[in-house]
């Protein structure tokens, strides 16, 4: 397959996924998630769905747990409405884009929070010129 079908595929599957976890997955342990990304290896076997959950480390471990548990149905699911020649086995993992954008955004508070303020923001270079 080509990049830009396997990326229209793998767009397809997060939709499809999203929507099934938000109207049918009853399990609450899930909670309130994000499908992020989904990559598909070449070969159409294999998909990691990468999600975001806010919450404590406990509570995301038990997320990716009942729906590592629940792809059997969620792949079922997939087949049935993808209608695909062959449906992926899905893993699903964290996304660490939520955790790293986090982390820079809080070392970004932290260095204005240390830099002591100089009266020198934006307004005050416009006023000079």
């Amino acid at each position: 397959m080509t990049g830009h079908r396997m990326e229209r595929l793998a767009d397809s599957i997060r939709g499809i996924l999203a929507r099934v976890l938000c109207e049918e997955m009853r399990d609450p342990r899930v909670g309130f998630l994000t499908v992020t990304c989904v990559e598909v290896s070449p070969d159409l076997r294999h998909a990691r769905v990468f999600v975001s959950r806010l919450g404590s480390a406990s509570e995301k471990a038990a997320s990716l747990a009942a729906l590592n548990r629940a792809a059997p149905f969620l792949r079922r699911t997939l087949a049935r409405e993808a209608n695909l020649k062959r449906t992926p086995d899905l893993v699903f993992v964290e996304d660490p884009a939520l955790t790293a954008g986090l982390r820079v955004e809080n070392l970004i508070e932290e260095i204005h929070r240390d830099q002591p303020s100089r009266g020198e923001g934006p307004e005050s270079e416009t006023a000079g010129e």
